[in-house]
C-alpha cells in the first residue's frame, strides 16, 4: 500500500471567481432583504463550479443563512427522481426541524413523496395535476421555511438530473415570490449538446429575469500559479507553472492532477490524453486498491460501506485496506455522513468506469444487484427499488431486469415522477419479449398497473397493460407526443383483436391527446370509442367514455344528445360504483340543466356534487366543482353568490397545493369582478402566468379577461397583447364558446374603438358564420350587442335579429340583454327608441352591473337629448308623455343620467365611456352645456353601501321623499322605499333625519342650491 504524499491535491487557497463571489453575496443579500433568488452556474468539468459553491456556502453558513446540498445521482443511466432535493431537504431538515415540521403542517402525505421521512406518502389518485400539486406544495413549503431566515439551496450536477427534477426545478424558479432564499443549480456546459434534456429547461430559464446565469472561465495563468502555490505549500517553478498551464488549459482539476502527477514524478512520461491522466492515480494503487476503485465507479455517484463490503467480498482488514489507499491517493473520498464512499471528482470515475471491459461492467452490476436483492437494506430505502433496476438492466439480465423495471416505474409514479415512470415503462417494454415466458407469466396488472381501469383479476400481465399505463404516464408528466404513439400502436395491435372496451379506452385517450396536442377536436377518436361501447353492458370504461363524449358535447355542441350521454354517464358510474365517474358526470349535467334553462336544479346538482366530493375527500372533483358552480353563478348574473364560492375555492385549491385549478378559480373570480364593478380588484386577481404555471386554456382565458377590462379601459395597446396571447393559447382547432366567442367580441370591440369598421365587419360576419352553439348565450349576448357597431349594411343587422331570437332569456341578466340589444338594433336603424332604452335602463338597475348600467344611461341620454320619439309618431307620444315631462324635464333627466353614468366610467378608469358621456354633454343642442359636478371623496367605502344606495342616501338628505327619489333616479317608488330601509338598516340609525345627519358628516349631502335643483345640470 502507498503511503500517504505530504502535497495537497486540493490547494487551501480559493483562487480566482472574485466577479462570481460578488454575484452570490450580492444574491445572499438580497435574500436576506426577503426577495428570492435564482443562479445557475455553469462551467466545464473540473473548472471550479463545486469549489465554488463550497466557499459560497461556508461563507452563507458564517453570516447565519441555513444551508442545504443536493447532488443529482447517477446509476448509469439513470438520475434518481427528485435526488438533489430530496438530499437538500433532508439536510435542511437537519439544520431546522422545527420550522421544517412546523410548514409542512397539514401536507405530510404529499411532502413525504419528495421526503420520506415526514411520513408515508399519501394514496390520493393519480391525474394531470398531480405533478404539479407536489410542486406547488414543495415552493411553498420553501417559502414557509425561509419566511424568518435565509436559506441556501444548492443543486449540483444537473446534466445528470431526471426529467422530474428539471420539471420541479423550473417550477421552482418560475413561482418562488417571497422568501429569504436563494436556490443555486450547477451544471456542466460541455456535457450540453443539442439533444440533452437539459437545454430546453437552460433555454426557458434564460428567459425569466428573475435566474442569473453564471459561467464559470478557465483560469488565467496568474491564477493557476497561485493554485499550484496552494497545493505545494510553496512557490513554483516558473517553468512548471507554464506547463502545467499549457497543458491544462487553465481548468483548475487538471491544473491539480498535473501538479500532484509532478510531485510523484509522473509527469515527464504522459502522454497529452486527458484520460490518461485522470487514470494515472488509479493505475499508481496496488491491484487491491484498483479493484475497489472499479467497484466504486460502477456502484453509481455514492456507494454505501456495506454495500461495497458485499459486492467486493472482501475480508474486513482487506476492504478497509483497499479503501485507504484509494482515499489516500486522493482518489475517493468519504461522504459527508460516513457511511460510503464517492470519487473526489465525477471525471475520475467516469474515465475508470470507461475503462471497464463490457463483461467486466456486466459482472460488477450483476453483483451490485444480487447484493441488494440479498439485504434490501444496503441503501436507503427510497432508493432501493430504482438502483436495482439500473444495476438488472446493466447486468443485461431480462429476467430479472423486467420486474425489475415495473417495480421502479411503481415506485415513481408514487413518487409522482410520471417522467421516470414512463421511462421505465417503456424499458418494461424494450425487455418484454426477451424476458422467459415463466417470468412474464407470473406479472399480475394489480401489481403494476391502475391505468386502464378493466382488467381480469387473475389474468396475467399483458404488453396492452403496459402501453395504457405508458400513455396516462406520457400525459401526466407533458410527454404528450410519446404518450400518442403509444396510443396509436396499442391501436394498431388491437386492430386484430375481439376487445371493445380496451380498443374504447385507448380511443378515449388518444382523443385527449389529440385535443391537448392541438392536432384536432378529438371528436372522431371519441366517436370511435362510442361505437366501440354501444351495446356493451355497463362497465368502468363504457361510463367513462360516456362521460368523456358528454363533456366535448357540452363543450362543443350542447344539446339533448350531450344532456342524454351524462344521464347514461351518471347511471352506468352508479352501477359500477366509479364513484369518481360518477360526480364528473353529474357536473356535466348540471351545466347542461342551467344551460337548458331549469337553473335551480343545475346550480343545486353543482352544489350537491361540490359538498359531496368534499365530504368522501376527493379534492379533483371537488376543485372542479369550485370552478364549475360559481361559473354558471356567474353566467346567470348571480356574481355575489359565485364570489362566496370562488373565495372558499381559492382557499381550497391552495390548500391541496392544485395551481391549475387555483387559476381557473382566479379567473372566475376575475370575471365575477369585473361584472360587479371592482375592476381594481379584478386586475389583482389575473394570475402571473410565471406564480401559477399556467395550463395553456387557463392563461388563454386570463389573458382574455385582461384584453376586456383593458379594451373598456382604453388600454388598447395591452388589448391588443392579450388577444395575442389568447390566440395563441387556444389556436384555430379550439373553436369552443366560452372562449372563441369572448375572444370574437373583444377583437371586434378592439377593431370599432381603434377606428378600424371594416376589420370589425369583418370579424362580427366570421363569428355569425360559425354560428352559436345552444347553451352559449351568456357568450352571444355581450357579443351581439358589442358588435352592433360593426354592423354596417342592413344585412348584418338582420343577421344579428335573427340570431337573438334563437337565444333564451330565462336569466334576468339575459332579459335585460335582450332589451338592450333591441334598443342598439333601433338605434343602429335611426330611430331613438326611448321606452326600449328606459325599459334597458330599469333592468339593469335590478343587477348590480354598474359599467352596463352606466353604458344603457348613456344610451338613455342619447335618446333624451335626441329627441326621444320618432319623427312619424311625434305627435301622438307627446300626448303619451305631456303628464310626464316636457323638453326640459327630458333635458334634466339626460344631465342626471350622464352625470351618473360618468361617475362609474370614472371610478371604474373606463376612459372611453367617461370620454363619450363628455362628448355627448358638449354636442347637446340646442344650446346645452354639461356641467358634471366635481364629487368628493367617495363615501361609499366608509358608509358600506353600494353605489345605488350613494345615490338614494344623497337625496334622502335633500329632503326628497320615496316618490320624488324614484322619479329622479327613474325607478319605481316601491324600489326606492326598499334602497332607504337597506340603508336605514345599514346606517344603524331609526329614521330618514338621523340618515341625512350621518350623510352630512361625511359630507355626502348637497348643497342648498343642489338640493332645490338636484340633477339640473343645463342653462
Amino acid at each position: 500500500m502507498l503511503a500517504s504524499v505530504d502535497t495537497r491535491s486540493v490547494s487551501p487557497v480559493f483562487v480566482g471567481r472574485a466577479d462570481e463571489l460578488v454575484a452570490l453575496d450580492d444574491a445572499l443579500a438580497r435574500a436576506d432583504a426577503g426577495e428570492p433568488q435564482a443562479l445557475l452556474i455553469g462551467g466545464e468539468a473540473g473548472v471550479g463550479k463545486t469549489r465554488l459553491v463550497e466557499e459560497f456556502a461556508s461563507a452563507a453558513s458564517a453570516r447565519g443563512a441555513a444551508v442545504a446540498l443536493g447532488g443529482c445521482v447517477e446509476i448509469g443511466a439513470d438520475g434518481l427522481p427528485f435526488a438533489p432535493f430530496s438530499t437538500a431537504l433532508r439536510a435542511l431538515r437537519r439544520a431546522l426541524p422545527a420550522e421544517l415540521t412546523a410548514a409542512a403542517a397539514g401536507q405530510e402525505g404529499e411532502l413525504a413523496r419528495l421526503l420520506p421521512e415526514l411520513g408515508e406518502p399519501g394514496t390520493g389518485r393519480h391525474d394531470e395535476e398531480g405533478m404539479a400539486r407536489l410542486f406547488e406544495l414543495t415552493a411553498r413549503l420553501l417559502e414557509r421555511v425561509a419566511a424568518d431566515r435565509t436559506v441556501v439551496l444548492a443543486l449540483e450536477d444537473l446534466h445528470w438530473a431526471d426529467a422530474s427534477t428539471r420539471h420541479l426545478l423550473s417550477y421552482l424558479l418560475r413561482t418562488l415570490r417571497t422568501g429569504r432564499l436563494v436556490v443555486l443549480a450547477t451544471y456542466r456546459a460541455d456535457d450540453i449538446h443539442r439533444r440533452h434534456p437539459l437545454r430546453p429547461l437552460l433555454a426557458e430559464l434564460d428567459r425569466l429575469r428573475t435566474v442569473r446565469r453564471l459561467e464559470l472561465a478557465r483560469l488565467t495563468r496568474e491564477e493557476v500559479g497561485r493554485q499550484i502555490a496552494g497545493i505545494l505549500a510553496q512557490e513554483p517553478d516558473p517553468a512548471q507553472v507554464d506547463a502545467i498551464f499549457r497543458r491544462s488549459d487553465g481548468n483548475a482539476f487538471f491544473v491539480e492532477e498535473l501538479a500532484v502527477a509532478g510531485t510523484q514524478g509522473c509527469c515527464a512520461g504522459l502522454t497529452d490524453s486527458l484520460r490518461d491522466l485522470l487514470l494515472v492515480r488509479v493505475e499508481a494503487l496496488p491491484e487491491a486498491g484498483q479493484r475497489m476503485a472499479r467497484i466504486v465507479a460502477e456502484g453509481g455517484s455514492t456507494v454505501e460501506y456495506r454495500l461495497l463490503a458485499a459486492v467486493a467480498g472482501l475480508a474486513e482488514d482487506d476492504l478497509i485496506a483497499a479503501l485507504r489507499a484509494a482515499v489516500n491517493a486522493n482518489l475517493l473520498l468519504a461522504t459527508p455522513d460516513g457511511d460510503g464512499y464517492r470519487f473526489r471528482h465525477s471525471l475520475v470515475r467516469e474515465a475508470v468506469s470507461d475503462d471497464l471491459l463490457p463483461g467486466e461492467r456486466s459482472r460488477l452490476n450483476r453483483r451490485y444487484a444480487e447484493a441488494l436483492e440479498a439485504d434490501p437494506t444496503l441503501v436507503p430505502a427510497d432508493e432501493r427499488v430504482m438502483r436495482l433496476a439500473g444495476y438488472w438492466c446493466h447486468a443485461h439480465d431480462p429476467a430479472k431486469a423486467l420486474p425489475a423495471a415495473l417495480d421502479a416505474s411503481v415506485a415513481a409514479r408514487s413518487r409522482r415522477a410520471y417522467s421516470e415512470q414512463l421511462h421505465f415503462l417503456e424499458r418494461a417494454m424494450e425487455l418484454w419479449e426477451s424476458a422467459p415466458d415463466e417470468v412474464r407469466a407470473r406479472l399480475r396488472p394489480a401489481d403494476y398497473t391502475e391505468a386502464y381501469p378493466a382488467p381480469q383479476p387473475d389474468a396475467p400481465l399483458r404488453y396492452l397493460d403496459l402501453m395504457a399505463e405508458a400513455a396516462v404516464a406520457g400525459r401526466y408528466c407533458g410527454e404528450r407526443e410519446r404518450a400518442l404513439k403509444i396510443t396509436k400502436r396499442a391501436l394498431r395491435l388491437l386492430a386484430d383483436e375481439d376487445e371493445p372496451l380496451r380498443s374504447a379506452w385507448f380511443w378515449m385517450q388518444r382523443s385527449r391527446l389529440v385535443r391537448a396536442l392541438g392536432r384536432g377536436s378529438g371528436r372522431e377518436e371519441l366517436a370511435e370509442a362510442q361505437e366501440l361501447v354501444r351495446g356493451l353492458p355497463p362497465g368502468e370504461v363504457h361510463a367513462e367514455v360516456l362521460t368523456h363524449a358528454a363533456n366535448w358535447s357540452m363543450v362543443h355542441a350542447p344539446g339533448p344528445g350531450a344532456f342524454e350521454a351524462a344521464e347514461r354517464a351518471v347511471e352506468y358510474a352508479r352501477m359500477v360504483g366509479a364513484r369518481d365517474t360518477e360526480l364528473d358526470a353529474r357536473q356535466i349535467l348540471g351545466i347542461l340543466m342551467v344551460a337548458s334553462g331549469d337553473t335551480e336544479a343545475g346550480l343545486a346538482e353543482l352544489a350537491e356534487v361540490k359538498d359531496r366530493a368534499l365530504a368522501e375527500d376527493i379534492p379533483m372533483v371537488a376543485v372542479n366543482a369550485y370552478v364549475n358552480l360559481p361559473s354558471e353563478l356567474e353566467a346567470v348574473g348571480r356574481s355575489r353568490e359565485a364570489m362566496a364560492v370562488l373565495e372558499r375555492g381559492v382557499a381550497f385549491a391552495r390548500r391541496h397545493g392544485l395551481p391549475d385549478s387555483q387559476a381557473w378559480i382566479w379567473g372566475n373570480l376575475a370575471e365575477s369582478l369585473l361584472s360587479v364593478g371592482r375592476w381594481d380588484d379584478a386586475a389583482r386577481a389575473f394570475v402571473d402566468p410565471g406564480r401559477m404555471g399556467l395550463a395553456v386554456g387557463a392563461k388563454g382565458v386570463h389573458a382574455i379577461l385582461r384584453a376586456e377590462l383593458a379594451v373598456a379601459r382604453g388600454d388598447f395597446t395591452e388589448a391588443h397583447e392579450q388577444l395575442a396571447v389568447a390566440r395563441d393559447c387556444f389556436g384555430s382547432h379550439h373553436h369552443t364558446a366560452q372562449h372563441h366567442i369572448p375572444l370574437a367580441r373583444h377583437s371586434i370591440a378592439l377593431a370599432i374603438a381603434e377606428g378600424r369598421p371594416e376589420e370589425a365587419a369583418d370579424l362580427l360576419e366570421r363569428a355569425l358564420d360559425a354560428g352559436f352553439p345552444p347553451g352559449a348565450q351568456r357568450y352571444v349576448w355581450p357579443l351581439l350587442i358589442t358588435a352592433i357597431p360593426a354592423a354596417t349594411t342592413g344585412d348584418l343587422l338582420a343577421r344579428i335579429r335573427a340570431a337573438s331570437r334563437r337565444l333564451p332569456t330565462g336569466a334576468a341578466v339575459w332579459q335585460a340583454h335582450a332589451l338592450w340589444l333591441r334598443a342598439e338594433l333601433l338605434r343602429a336603424e335611426g330611430h331613438p327608441a326611448l321606452e326600449e332604452w328606459t325599459e334597458t335602463v330599469t333592468a339593469f338597475e335590478h343587477l348590480e352591473r354598474p359599467y352596463d348600467l352606466a353604458r344603457t344611461r348613456h344610451r338613455l341620454a342619447e335618446a333624451l337629448l335626441t329627441g326621444g320619439t320618432d319623427d312619424d309618431g311625434d305627435r301622438e307620444n307627446d300626448r303619451d308623455r305631456e303628464d310626464d315631462r316636457d323638453r326640459e324635464n327630458d333635458r334634466d333627466r339626460a344631465a342626471e343620467l350622464l352625470r351618473l353614468a360618468h361617475a362609474v366610467a370614472t371610478h371604474l378608469g373606463a376612459r372611453p365611456l367617461a370620454d363619450a358621456v363628455d362628448l355627448l354633454a358638449r354636442r347637446a343642442r340646442p344650446a346645452v352645456a354639461l356641467a358634471l359636478p366635481q364629487c368628493s371623496a367617495d363615501p361609499v367605502e366608509a358608509l358600506g353601501l353600494t353605489s345605488r344606495e350613494h345615490d338614494v342616501l344623497r337625496l334622502v338628505a335633500a329632503g326628497r321623499t320615496n316618490r320624488q327619489i324614484a322619479e329622479r333616479l327613474f325607478i319605481s317608488p316601491k324600489t326606492a322605499s326598499v334602497h332607504v330601509s337597506n340603508i336605514l338598516a345599514k346606517l344603524g340609525v331609526s329614521g330618514r333625519g338621523e340618515a341625512a345627519a350621518v350623510a352630512h358628516r361625511v359630507g355626502l349631502s348637497p348643497t342648498e342650491e343642489q338640493a332645490g335643483t338636484e340633477g339640473r345640470a343645463l342653462t
